[in-house]
C-alpha cells in the first residue's frame, strides 16, 4: 500500500504536493489539539499533599490563646489555625423556639493537639473563665449572662437571658481551650502560661517551636498539620511564619521570596511588590464615616447642615486617590453583603453638590468675605467652620484633605485635627470630646448595630460616636434582636436605615477592601466577604 502512495505522490506536481504536505500537516496538528482536549476533559486536576507555606506578618505574638485573643492580628491569625470555633467542632446546633436556650452537639471522638479528649468539659470550662473578671477575657462583653449547661459528655446548653436571633455568630467566634492544660492556673495568671506561645488546640495545625531571638523578638513560628483535626487534613504539611517590625521589611523579604504570603496591605504597600504575585481583594465589615458632635458644635444640631455636609462628599473621588480604587462607597450602617445592607451605590455626583449649596441657603446660611457660612441664631453668629479629629494613618489624613477642599466648595470650613489613634480611643473618644470624629467601624457579618446606634451607647465604653438618639431607631434595633422571621428582620433593617439616612447622624465614606499578596500557584483561596483578616484561613485546609 505504501509503495502505491509513493507512485501517487511521484505523479504529483509540485505544487500539489505542497498543498498536500500543508493538508497532512494540518491534519496532524489537528489530530494532537483533539488529542490534548480529550485528555484534559477526561482528567480531573488534583493538588497534591505536601509541602510547606511561609506567611509574612507585622508584629509579635503575645498569647495564642482564644481566652486572650484581642486585637493583635498575630495572636488573632495563630489561634484561628490551631484552635476550632464551636461551630466547626459541632455535630448539631438546636434553638429552642424561644429562641433563649441553644444546644449544642459536639462531633463524636474530638480530640485536642495531644491527643486527649475534647468533651463538653472544655467548653463549659472555656465559658466560665471567659466570664471570670480576673481572666480579663477579651469576649467577656459578648458571653457575659450566658449560662452554660453540661447535659452530657457531647452536649452542652448555653441559656440566654434574653433572645437573641444572631447567637450563631458568638458560637462562630467561641473557640473552647482545653481544661486539662488550664484547669489548674488561676485566671489571673492565665497570661503567664508557657503554653500561651506552646498552645494545645483543635485546629487544622498545631505548633511546632518558634524561634526567638536574643532581644526577645519572635523571627519564626512554626506549625505543621494536626492529626486530631475534626476536618479535612490541609494539604499544606507545614505552615511557618515570619514577623517583621514593618510592612517594608516585610515587603522586601516578599521581593527576595522569603515569604509565600503577605496579609493586609495598604494600597501604597502592595504598589511596591515588584515580584509576580496574586493580590487577592476581599471585603471586610468595617467602613470609615465622619461621626457629628451636635453637643459640642452648635450647627450640627441643624439636620439641614449634616446633610449637605454628606451630600458635598464625592466617595468615588475618595476611593480612586485614597485607597487607589481598592474599595467601594459606603452609604448607610450597614454594609453590601450583610442581611439588609443596600447594594453599591454611585458616587455623589456635581448635582448632589449643587443640592447641598441649596440646603444651606435655604436654612439661611450665607457665605461671608472669607467664602465660610454664617447664620445668626438667637444672637449668636454662628460659622460652619469644623475641627475634624483625625487617626495619624496615611490614608485617613489624605481623606481629611480631600474632604476638606471638598466641603470649601459649599462654604464650610474643616480643620483637620491629627493625632495618634492610641490618644483618640483612650482620651477623645472617652470624653466624647471632638465635633467631628474620623473614624472607623468593625462590625460582624450579621446586622447587629445596636452597640453602634442605640441610644444606651452613647457614652463611654458605647460605641454609639455620633451621640444619637432615635426613640424608633431603638426599638427596631431591639426588636431585630428577638425576631427569628428572615422577612419580617429585612422590614426592620429598611425602616432603620430609613432613619439614619433621615437623620445623618453620621457622614459614611467607604470601606477598604483587605488586599492579601501571594503566589500565583496559591489554589484555594477565594474568600469574597471575611469577618476579620485573620478568617482567610478558615478554608486553608483546601490551600
Amino acid at each position: 500500500m505504501f509503495g502505491k502512495l509513493h507512485h501517487i505522490f511521484d505523479a504529483l506536481t509540485d505544487a500539489e504536493s505542497e498543498i498536500v504536505q500543508r493538508a497532512a500537516f494540518i491534519f496532524l496538528v489537528a489530530l494532537v489539539l483533539n488529542a490534548v482536549n480529550v485528555f484534559y476533559k477526561g482528567t480531573t486536576i488534583t493538588p497534591a499533599p505536601g509541602g510547606s507555606y511561609t506567611e509574612g506578618v507585622v508584629g509579635q505574638p503575645i498569647a495564642v490563646n482564644p481566652l486572650l485573643i484581642d486585637k493583635n492580628n498575630p495572636d488573632r491569625d495563630l489561634v484561628t489555625l490551631t484552635f476550632a470555633s464551636l461551630t466547626d467542632l459541632a455535630e448539631e446546633i438546636k434553638t429552642s423556639p424561644d429562641g433563649q436556650t441553644w444546644t449544642v452537639r459536639l462531633r463524636k471522638n474530638l480530640r485536642w493537639s495531644d491527643g486527649e479528649p475534647l468533651t463538653a468539659d472544655d467548653v463549659l470550662f472555656t465559658l466560665q473563665t471567659i466570664q471570670n473578671p480576673d481572666a480579663h477575657a477579651a469576649l467577656f462583653a459578648t458571653w457575659h449572662g450566658v449560662t452554660g449547661e453540661r447535659v452530657s459528655e457531647r452536649e452542652i446548653r448555653f441559656i440566654l437571658k434574653v433572645p437573641y436571633v444572631f447567637f450563631s455568630t458568638n458560637l462562630d467566634e467561641f473557640r473552647p481551650v482545653p481544661v486539662h492544660i488550664f484547669g489548674a492556673i488561676p485566671p489571673q495568671n492565665l497570661r503567664l502560661s508557657d503554653f500561651n506561645l506552646e498552645p494545645v488546640g483543635s485546629g487544622p495545625y498545631m505548633a511546632n517551636g518558634f524561634e526567638k531571638r536574643r532581644d526577645g523578638f519572635i523571627s519564626t513560628f512554626r506549625l505543621v498539620s494536626n492529626p486530631y483535626f475534626a476536618g479535612d487534613e490541609p494539604l499544606i504539611d507545614e505552615f511557618r511564619f515570619r514577623f517583621f517590625i514593618s510592612y517594608g521589611d516585610a515587603i522586601n523579604a516578599f521581593n527576595r521570596r522569603e515569604i509565600d504570603g503577605l496579609s493586609d496591605l495598604s494600597a501604597e504597600d502592595a504598589a511596591h511588590i515588584k515580584i509576580s504575585k496574586n493580590l487577592h481583594e476581599v471585603r471586610l465589615p468595617r467602613y470609615y464615616a465622619i461621626f457629628t458632635n451636635p453637643a459640642t458644635a452648635a450647627p450640627l444640631k441643624e439636620k439641614e447642615v449634616r446633610r449637605a455636609l454628606n451630600l458635598a462628599i464625592n466617595r468615588a473621588t475618595l476611593i480612586s486617590q485614597v485607597l487607589d480604587g481598592h474599595g467601594i462607597p459606603v452609604n448607610g450602617p450597614l454594609l453590601p453583603g450583610i442581611e439588609g445592607g443596600s447594594p453599591i451605590e454611585t458616587a455623589t455626583s456635581s448635582s448632589q453638590r449643587d443640592e447641598a449649596i441649596l440646603l444651606l441657603e435655604k436654612a439661611g446660611w450665607v457665605r461671608g468675605e472669607d467664602g465660610v457660612r454664617t447664620k445668626k441664631i438667637n444672637n449668636n453668629h454662628l460659622r460652619l467652620a469644623f475641627e475634624l479629629v483625625v487617626p495619624d494613618l496615611d490614608f485617613l489624613v489624605a481623606t481629611a484633605k480631600e474632604i476638606k477642599k471638598e466641603w470649601a466648595v459649599i462654604g464650610v470650613s474643616l480643620t483637620p485635627v491629627i493625632m495618634p489613634t492610641s490618644e483618640i480611643a483612650n482620651e477623645v473618644m472617652r470624653a466624647r470630646n471632638y465635633q467631628l470624629l474620623l473614624f472607623g467601624n468593625v462590625m460582624k457579618l450579621n446586622p447587629d448595630v445596636f452597640s453602634f446606634w442605640h441610644s444606651s451607647e452613647r457614652f463611654y465604653p458605647g460605641l454609639n460616636l455620633s451621640l444619637y438618639e432615635n426613640k424608633n431607631a431603638d426599638r427596631l434595633l431591639e426588636s431585630l434582636r428577638r425576631d427569628f422571621d428572615a422577612n419580617s428582620r429585612k422590614a426592620t433593617l429598611k425602616r432603620f436605615t430609613r432613619l439614619i439616612a433621615e437623620d445623618t447622624p453620621a457622614i459614611f465614606l467607604f470601606s477598604s477592601n483587605y488586599l492579601y499578596a501571594a503566589p500565583k500557584n496559591l489554589g484555594g483561596f477565594n474568600a469574597e466577604l471575611m469577618a476579620s483578616p485573620a478568617d482567610r484561613f478558615r478554608g486553608v485546609t483546601r490551600w
